[in-house]
């Protein structure tokens, strides 16, 4: 009798660590089920937007995108380039939530197109183009018009019909009656910085730019600036692309671009407001 009760205390001593077992095991599952849970819902939570830059704004949304970024949570993917090339990868479809531009030409004809809200659009920034050097230069290039003497043997320039520093920089030459001339000794960019590097290592005698791409760098000097009768205001428009599924993120970062700590890093890196 007494090893029959002893072999029915050993069953039930199994049956109960097992049951232990079971009730263990469920709850890792359930502790995992819950921690994969939160991990998608955080990741859920984790906004992003892609911003489609000109090339001379690099430096100062580098510094909006810390700020903002600590700001909301919201973080915010630029990619950069020169207007005119973003413009085209608009064109063709590129995902994307908000474009900003170094001229009214690109933001106007996507707009045009319906490829940009129009009531999204805001004039934000204002630059000027400038005539600069290397800083050891001993050329004596001294302003615009002497890209029409033998000082000068080859310029940098972004090229006239995508990059508008290239365009303004054309208007500028051809305010001046020289612009026939100084294309032959051109050296066309794809984007504003281009043509500022080709000065800094001084691949080019000198370059036209904007006033912000000279200032950030140590290597390079200004000479000459453009006034508003030899070219167009460079305006900076910014604006939200028409297929974006992230409006309501892409009007908070286009309030937060107007707010007076965004205008005041615009101003920090060089920018104008716009008057």
């Amino acid at each position: 009798m007494a090893e029959k009760v002893a072999i029915f205390n050993e069953r039930k001593r199994k049956m109960k660590y097992k049951k232990l077992l079971l009730i263990f095991v469920l709850c890792i599952v359930a502790l995992f089920t819950f921690s994969c849970k939160s991990e998608g819902e955080s990741k859920a939570e984790k906004k992003e937007i892609t911003v489609l830059a000109a090339a001379s704004l690099t430096d100062v949304c580098n510094e909006i995108k810390d700020v903002y970024e600590k700001k909301e949570k919201v973080k915010i993917n630029f990619s950069y380039g020169s207007s005119g090339a973003l413009q085209s990868q608009i064109e063709e479809g590129v995902n994307a939530d908000c474009y900003m531009s170094a001229a009214m030409a690109q933001m106007n004809t996507l707009v045009d197109k319906g490829l940009v809200k129009r009531n999204s659009v805001v004039k934000l920034l204002e630059n000027k183009v400038v005539l600069i050097v290397p800083k050891s230069s001993n050329k004596d290039i001294k302003s615009f018009k002497d890209l029409d003497t033998d000082k000068v043997k080859i310029v940098g320039i972004g090229e006239p019909n995508s990059v508008p520093a290239g365009k303004y920089a054309k208007q500028v030459l051809t305010s001046l009656n020289i612009w026939d001339k100084v294309r032959k000794k051109g050296n066309f960019g794809t984007d504003v910085r281009t043509v500022l590097s080709w000065v800094e290592m001084r691949e080019v005698d000198c370059g036209v730019v904007y006033e912000t791409d000279a200032k950030i760098s140590h290597k390079v000097k200004i000479v000459d600036t453009a006034t508003d009768k030899m070219c167009d205001k460079v305006i900076y428009p910014a604006g939200i692309l028409s297929k974006t599924n992230k409006d309501k993120d892409a009007r908070a970062f286009m309030k937060f671009l107007q707010s007076d700590d965004a205008i005041k890093i615009f101003k920090k890196y060089g920018f104008y407001e716009v008057k």
